[in-house]
């Protein structure tokens, strides 16, 4: 079955999906895994004098999915434009948050096998990170050369998040 449109998990709701040690406490009994392949890529040892970050203008939920395409479009034009080694990109937010979705039949006839029913609790789907109004989605380090690189790839992964952003430029002083 395809993944539900990014709308139906885009705003917050109350996170009542815990997960405790003792198993019959669960209200979660297993947790999706993320599909998020890393949190840091390029030279994680070289200090850069211009950072540039992501920022979120709205409080949602992004999805791991929505996540780990934007990281694959960035890394990829970082690395065809700037090299392995010229910058250094990572992830800021962290999904978290379970999504739950009660499974409806749906079709010919569907409407005479099921009603549903109000607030139903549901199954997990998928995981997602509670972004905030201010919070950093993602930060790349770079020398100057590479600024338009950088804004480049922030504006083409505009259409793959759920939120508007602005772009926040600060040089770093060592």
């Amino acid at each position: 079955m395809a993944l539900r449109k990014a709308i139906a998990y885009r705003y917050f709701e109350r996170p009542n999906t815990r997960k405790s040690k003792v198993k019959s406490k669960s209200y979660i009994k297993t947790i999706p895994g993320s599909k998020i392949v890393k949190f840091r890529m390029g030279n994680k040892s070289k200090k850069f004098p211009f950072k540039l970050s992501l920022v979120s203008k709205e409080a949602v939920q992004m999805r791991d999915t929505a996540i780990e395409a934007s990281r694959q479009t960035i890394n990829r034009l970082l690395e065809k434009k700037l090299g392995r080694n010229n910058y250094y990109f990572v992830i800021r937010v962290y999904p978290h948050h379970i999504l739950r979705e009660n499974k409806m039949l749906t079709g010919a006839g569907a409407d005479r096998m099921q009603s549903g029913m109000k607030k139903s609790f549901g199954k997990p789907v998928g995981i997602a990170a509670r972004v905030h109004v201010g919070d950093e989605l993602f930060s790349i380090d770079v020398e100057k050369s590479g600024l338009a690189v950088v804004k480049e790839a922030f504006r083409r992964i505009k259409a793959k998040i759920p939120c508007t952003t602005s772009i926040v430029i600060e040089k770093v002083s060592y």
